[in-house]
């Protein structure tokens, strides 16, 4: 097959690496893909808002599949657009991708059928969701309704925190994702992300993940895109998987195709996993960003024959096989972010990281310029390990980030706690 990724983050890399190995595979092109994208196949310049040239660059290169990695091409409609040009697309319709892009969307799928999930409400405008929000009491989450980046939820503890993160989505601070504004119910429990590939009839789970998204050790500071993350979960056993699907899984996925909307692609769910059991805090229709990072090196099937089984329908005789072994990747970013993170740094080091037995380090936000390698966002590198546990993995992982040389760059130092705790 020759293959179209979209896309050129981490979690892109990622997908390249692992499609880069498969005997399917006879062109792999990734746009605009990065500096270790472009390792394994070739990178292109198109105009990804440009639907019809994109279409054009599929049939004039004989793209056979198109692999939307992002999530804001997905919202967008870029799948129907190929769709309907007969060009085989891995990812949701726009009206499936309303899962990710309109938080409340999926809250009121949730209520529809009967999906456990926080006790919530929907706002388009200020006054009214502060008074709903002083009347609950904290703690409580105020979320962005549309596409803001990883950065348009606030798990306020205070009265006075939940204010001010309504006029944060009111005056304009994640854009016209703010226009409306969800409040939910403050679950108590352990996050896990679970992945799901799904061809509109039939869910075929993957496996689990846990991320860090708050920027400091100890999980403290602000929220960011997830500072790292490890596979499998520990708190997610075999149980718990058939109880998630049953619970969550499956009814979104009938739910959706009775709405005439049914969902294909990789359906992530972001758990709590609570005292009552699992609960839905929402969704994403893409893999996660970095928790594909530790999803790829895990999985020993081949992944091109799945995700063209997921476009074309045909998941219900396809599985999915994984090494019992741990990933876990340790994200390195720019100084400043997330807020303002500062470009231009030269990174050196990474053939003696990439060396290393069992590490991978995949670009996130690099670019060349000249003969280096520099920064070139918020978060620039993922350094993954395998191990036979967490604690082993972790030391590769972080031995690899000792080895890259980049003073600038910064990263959390206790990536996987919550699992070393449980492991030890």
């Amino acid at each position: 097959m020759r293959v179209l990724l979209i896309g050129g983050g981490g979690r892109e890399h990622a997908l390249a690496w692992k499609l880069a190995t498969s005997p399917a595979l006879t062109a792999l092109i990734c746009a605009p893909g990065n500096p270790g994208t472009e390792e394994i196949a070739t990178n292109a310049v198109i105009d990804l808002a440009d639907h019809r040239a994109v279409i054009d660059f599929c049939r004039l290169q004989s793209v056979d599949l198109v692999i939307i990695g992002p999530e804001a091409p997905l919202v967008a409609g870029l799948g129907d657009d190929l769709r309907a040009a007969g060009i085989s697309v891995f990812g949701p319709s726009a009206a499936a991708a309303q899962l990710e892009g309109s938080k409340g969307f999926t809250k009121d799928v949730c209520a529809r059928f009967s999906i456990p999930t926080a006790a919530y409400q929907r706002f388009n405008n200020a006054p009214k969701a502060k008074m709903y929000a002083r009347a609950q009491g904290a703690p409580i989450v105020v979320k962005a309704d549309g596409l803001a980046a990883g950065k348009g939820v606030t798990v306020a503890m205070a009265t006075e925190e939940a204010m001010a993160a309504i006029d944060d989505c009111f005056e304009g601070a994640f854009g016209d994702a703010g226009a409306e504004v969800v409040i939910e119910e403050f679950l108590e429990g352990e996050e896990v992300s679970f992945f799901c590939l799904c061809d509109g009839r039939t869910a075929l789970p993957l496996t689990s993940a846990q991320d860090h998204k708050r920027v400091g050790n100890g999980d403290t500071g602000p929220n960011t895109g997830g500072m790292g993350a490890y596979s499998p979960a520990p708190i997610f056993d075999e149980a718990m998987q058939r109880r998630v699907m049953t619970e969550i899984i499956e009814p979104t996925l009938a739910g959706m195709a009775e709405m005439g909307c049914p969902f294909t692609g990789v359906l992530y769910a972001g758990l709590m996993v609570t005292a009552d059991g699992p609960k839905l805090i929402e969704y994403n229709v893409r893999f996660g960003d970095p928790e594909c990072q530790v999803l790829m090196p895990r999985l020993t099937s081949d992944l091109l024959p799945l995700l063209k089984a997921a476009a074309d329908g045909d998941l219900a005789s396809m599985d999915a096989h994984w090494t019992d072994k741990t990933a876990l990747t340790v994200v390195m970013c720019a100084p400043g972010y997330p807020e303002s993170p500062e470009k231009g740094s030269v990174i050196g080091g990474l053939g003696k990281a990439a060396s290393m037995d069992e590490v991978l380090v995949f670009h996130a936000g690099t670019a060349r310029r000249g003969g280096d390698l520099i920064a070139n966002g918020g978060r620039v590198l993922n350094v993954t390990a395998l191990g036979n546990s967490v604690r082993e993995a972790q030391a590769r992982a972080y031995e690899a980030v000792v080895a890259i040389d980049w003073p600038e760059g910064f990263c959390r130092s206790d990536i996987g706690w919550r699992a070393l705790e449980r492991e030890e």
